[in-house]
């Protein structure tokens, strides 16, 4: 009778394990995956990309194909040694592109680009500290290079006939220093952006064929500001895109204002949030305890007032010597080290938060950056209506131009632009419905439409995959000045506060 009551409780034990079992499994399906996946992986949305459309509706959200980009692991926490190798951008790690993704019944009409310059020597310097031993001669055979790097060197000596604006044709193509001039474009920044010319070439010229095999001078818009790293950025990017260019047919417009404003640079209210966003920068420094311990203790390092060291922006050069894994300055009173530097970086990342919270950047830089992207849609519309064939065009800058930019379209959640960073903005429509066009913007390869202000609630309530070009030419024309209760670019600058 026991060995019976044992074996009959045995087995309605494992019968309520079964049960548990399915259960389990049935209620994990409905789940929210963030729930379902304790591991300190992030989960990254899923990129959608077109398939086979459908007869009646040519964006059908029926056929959207799921590809789910290359998990990458971020730390679950603030982690200043993690950023801080992102901004690096060190060449040779490969990422996953989404460029050129979108339904096959659209065509691919214009791409335009904007970049931030390669890798550079600092800015500034340490105060009493030895400058970080950086050789800017490019060498072939020293890493990191590129395979089309001795050809690139060859290429750029012969650019005599190269037609450049105003003060570019003074720059010198490449850099060819023993040791590296302030600000210098590094060997590992021309790299950098030989990869990123190789891959738009994969993407949009191999698979696209956005260019003519004839193309001309008037098939591509090349602008850079005056700074060499900028100049020596864009050529490289522009000699992987098209090996062994025709140098009559590029010209290489000059930029004088870093945030490409051109003509119309005339806006204080601009100015005014551009003040008011230092203000609240210095009241957020001067608040972080921690950080001002830093700078006391680096100062007794290097032997100079804590005042000026701050000036010095010692964050520019401790960033070259991590990158370059550089050991940080030392002096007869110590060494600078990587405490030092995560308490510095820590305090970048937190700053750029609270930069977002505030708005006063965003104001900034809805004024800063409106007369590019109006160029940017303009351009667009011009080549949609036949009146311009400028398909490819690049914009060589800095990361006080993509910063702004970023944080114009409502890309609160991109990281700052880091070195030899590109944002691509992509046109594309349907041939057989010629009022169907629709625009992408990806920032480092990634598909960033629909984390933008003007197309995120488009995202929500319709089914197509690309962000319709009307909703960007409206946010450009009048979202824009919402924030400034005006309806232009010129009675917002010059409202009274």
């Amino acid at each position: 009778m026991l060995v019976r009551n044992r074996f009959l409780l045995l087995l309605a034990f494992a019968a309520l394990l079964a049960f548990l079992s399915l259960s389990l499994q049935f209620f994990s399906r409905w789940l929210p995956v963030s729930m379902q996946l304790k591991t300190e992986t992030h989960v990254f949305p899923v990129q959608l990309i077109a398939g086979v459309p459908g007869r009646n509706d040519g964006l059908s959200g029926k056929n959207r194909k799921r590809i789910m980009p290359a998990p990458k692991t971020e730390p679950p926490y603030l982690d200043p040694l993690h950023e801080a190798n992102l901004y690096c951008n060190t060449p040779g790690i490969k990422e996953r592109s989404m460029e050129g993704h979108a339904p096959h019944n659209l065509k691919l009409v214009s791409v335009q680009v904007m970049i931030r310059h390669g890798d550079r020597y600092p800015l500034y310097a340490i105060p009493k500290t030895k400058r970080p031993d950086i050789d800017c001669i490019l060498e072939p055979e020293r890493k990191p290079s590129h395979p089309h790097l001795a050809s690139f060197i060859s290429h750029m000596s012969k650019g005599s006939e190269a037609r450049m604006d105003g003060t570019l044709i003074s720059l010198p193509r490449f850099p060819s220093h023993s040791l590296c001039e302030m600000g210098e474009l590094t060997q590992t920044g021309i790299v950098q952006h030989l990869q990123n010319g190789q891959l738009l070439r994969a993407i949009y010229l191999k698979k696209h064929k956005l260019l003519p095999n004839d193309w001309t001078i008037k098939h591509l818009y090349f602008e850079s500001t005056g700074k060499s790293r900028t100049l020596q950025s864009g050529l490289a990017l522009l000699y992987s895109f098209l090996p062994d260019f025709d140098w009559k047919k590029i010209n290489i417009r000059y930029q004088w204002s870093t945030i490409f404003c051109s003509s119309q640079c005339d806006c204080p209210i601009r100015n005014h949030y551009l003040e008011e966003e230092q203000r609240r920068q210095y009241s957020f420094r001067v608040k972080n305890n921690q950080l001002e311990k830093t700078y006391i203790d680096m100062a007794k390092v290097v032997g100079v007032p804590t005042r000026q060291l701050r000036a010095s922006n010692p964050i520019d050069s401790l960033l070259c010597h991590f990158c370059h894994n550089v050991s940080f300055p030392c002096t007869k009173n110590g060494c600078i080290d990587m405490e030092h530097f995560k308490v510095i970086k820590a305090h970048q990342i937190e700053d750029e938060k609270e930069r977002h919270k505030k708005q006063l950047y965003f104001k900034y830089a809805l004024m800063a950056t409106h007369p590019l992207l109006n160029q940017t849609i303009n351009r667009m519309q011009r080549i949609l209506e036949g009146k311009n064939e400028e398909v490819f065009a690049l914009y060589s800058a800095h990361d006080v131009t993509l910063s702004p930019v970023l944080s114009s379209l409502g890309l609160t959640e991109a990281r700052f632009p880091r070195f030899a960073a590109r944002l691509v903005f992509e046109l594309w429509h349907d041939p057989e419905k010629k009022e169907e066009r629709y625009v992408r913007i990806l920032y480092n390869g990634e598909d960033v439409t629909f984390q933008t202000s003007f197309c995120r609630e488009h995202e929500r309530r319709s089914k197509q995959p690309l962000c319709p070009l009307s909703k960007f030419v409206n946010f450009v024309q009048k979202e824009m000045f919402l924030a400034f209760n005006s309806t232009s670019y010129y009675e917002s600058c010059h409202q009274r506060l």
